[in-house]
């Protein structure tokens, strides 16, 4: 009677039980090598991943730092636009001691504003930029070009790259033919 069955690890030569457990041993290290090879993989991903995080919190953070007198300087502009006002009606009506003092004032003020990063924005002469600039009406003027501004209204400040409060202005247009 022939037996079909192949024979089992109980009945096995010498030799070929060396063979099939050296087998078994190339496969469990072929396993444990694929295995090595995706822990290293999510190791270096998780690594790269909190290396970004950490270079987005710490830029998050510095843009944090840049822009948190903005609240504050947003707050103090309507008083720099009223001391600039007084100084030009005490300039008009010819106090010049005072209006030299609130000259220093005002240009500590705007000192300090300076330090921290935030400058006025330059309109007059320019070209109209709506990023820059709020056109609160046109001038019909035959000196400037179209879409210049012509007249400054209320100054616009900006801190770094941002803009605070944009610089309300007039608008050249071309005069109408009579």
């Amino acid at each position: 009677m022939s037996d079909a069955t192949p024979p089992t690890d109980d009945h096995l030569t010498g030799d070929q039980a060396n063979s099939n457990a050296a087998q078994n041993q190339a496969g469990d290290l072929t396993q444990v090598i694929r295995q090595r090879d995706e822990y290293l993989e999510q190791l270096l991903r998780s690594r790269a991943e909190f290396a970004n995080y950490q270079k987005r919190s710490k830029s998050q953070a510095d843009a944090d730092r840049a822009y948190a007198v903005g609240s504050l300087v947003k707050d103090l502009l309507e008083g720099i636009d009223n001391l600039e006002r007084a100084t030009e009606a005490l300039r008009a009506s010819g106090v010049a001691g005072i209006t030299e003092g609130l000259d220093m004032v005002q240009k500590q003020l705007l000192a300090t504003f300076a330090k921290h990063g935030v400058e006025p924005i330059a309109a007059l002469g320019l070209p109209f930029d709506p990023n820059e600039h709020e056109a609160l009406t046109q001038q019909p003027s035959a000196e400037h070009p179209e879409g210049t501004v012509v007249a400054e209204l209320s100054k616009g400040y900006r801190i770094k790259d941002r803009v605070l409060r944009p610089t309300k202005v007039a608008v050249s247009v071309q005069p109408t033919p009579h």
